[in-house]
């Protein structure tokens, strides 16, 4: 595993690489790495003849400056994992060697931009495009690698890959979970003992509603998009009559567009939740049909 810190080491690495016709992916990070990384790094060895994995703190896509502060990085444990998994290249660039300089940033990401995520961290999906299109420009892949549980994330990087009409192929990998169903995450290394509890209800509620969609969307028809909103109501009386848990939203809309289904049956759906469990916020989702 070769560990490169600057843009133009990473080109002379890969640059035989690709004259070669080996296959390159990426999958990027930010690092606190967990087997959902893990995840992806095994996927990716799927499709790719080398595997880089970026870990950079990026600071323009975090709106509440204490939350960049109190990032993990817990780098020693990050390489082990990275080493353990068969990764065979790590981007670990600087802040100065993405930014060398004030750089204005703002690409058209279509109206979910403003939804869900983006109303309650504005301009943050702003600052994941801003950097994960220096990560495509640095590395070049030919597949990017993220996990759904960012299933508004990835919408985002899709847009912005149609954007600027990139060569590079974007896969969603699953979420990965706990035993208990909790979504495995970065931030959940913040989380007490009392919070780790409380929080398996928003994979409760996920797991409530795919349920209902299971046990009533036996023909191809699926479910009138009216029955929605019920079903809405009963996720977020679970997670809100549960203690430390304080909801921002729960809602089950188009995967494709993150709003309400137009059509008479709701076809291609997904459900997600964000929540401040404790001090930590978290988010998950689930895709219905």
């Amino acid at each position: 595993m070769e560990v490169i810190n600057t843009i133009a080491a990473l080109k002379s690495l890969l640059g035989p690489k690709k004259l070669a016709q080996q296959k390159i992916a990426l999958v990027p990070t930010m690092g606190a790495l967990h087997k959902g990384h893990v995840s992806l790094i095994k996927i990716a060895q799927r499709y790719a003849d080398v595997v880089v994995c970026s870990i950079f703190v990026n600071p323009t896509q975090f709106t509440d400056p204490k939350d960049l502060e109190k990032y993990p990085r817990p780098l020693e444990h990050d390489m082990a994992m990275l080493k353990e998994s068969g990764c065979n290249v790590v981007f670990m660039p600087s802040v100065k060697e993405m930014y060398p300089e004030p750089e204005t940033w703002h690409i058209d990401l279509g109206p979910a931009e403003f939804l869900l995520e983006g109303e309650f961290r504005k301009g943050h999906y702003q600052g994941v495009t801003q950097i994960v299109k220096k990560l495509f420009d640095a590395v070049e892949p030919d597949t990017a690698f993220f996990g759904q549980k960012d299933f508004q994330q990835v919408l985002m990087i899709e847009n912005m890959v149609a954007h600027f009409k990139l060569p590079v192929k974007i896969i969603t990998c699953p979420i990965i979970r706990e035993e208990d169903g909790l979504a495995m995450s970065s931030r959940n290394i913040h989380l007490n003992a009392e919070d780790r509890r409380h929080a398996v209800v928003l994979s409760e509620a996920l797991y409530h509603v795919k349920e209902f969609f299971d046990n009533n969307c036996k023909t191809q028809e699926g479910i009138k998009k009216e029955k929605l909103p019920a079903l809405e109501d009963v996720a977020k009386r679970m997670i809100s009559r549960t203690p430390g848990v304080e909801l921002d939203y729960f809602v089950i809309v188009s995967g494709h567009t993150l709003m309400p289904p137009t059509d008479s049956y709701g076809l291609g759906l997904v459900a997600l939740v964000a929540a401040k469990v404790g001090e930590t916020r978290l988010i998950d989702n689930m895709i219905l049909s």
